[in-house]
């Protein structure tokens, strides 16, 4: 099988935050990064469809570490501790 294959699609984030520019970077990941381009962090999607929730952690200087800074009812206020 080739990569082509293997690979999953990576969905568009369901919020948009003004000043964030949110890109898939994984099934249910995306990276947060500034307009500019500093990487800020990422929001994961956790749960079910009945049940989900938006977990952020903020990477930390360097960018080999991040820290949590909580889990979310919705996509738009995991990205909004990121402004």
């Amino acid at each position: 099988m080739s990569a082509t294959m293997l690979a999953r699609p990576r969905e568009t984030f369901p919020a948009r935050v003004s000043g964030l520019t949110i890109t898939p970077v994984a099934p249910a990941l995306w990276r947060v990064s500034r307009t500019g381009g500093a990487v800020l962090g990422h929001i994961e999607r956790r749960g079910s469809d009945e049940v989900e929730r938006w977990a952020a952690r903020r990477v930390t200087a360097g960018g080999i570490r991040s820290l949590p800074l909580g889990e979310f009812w919705s996509a738009s206020d995991a990205a909004e501790c990121f402004r």
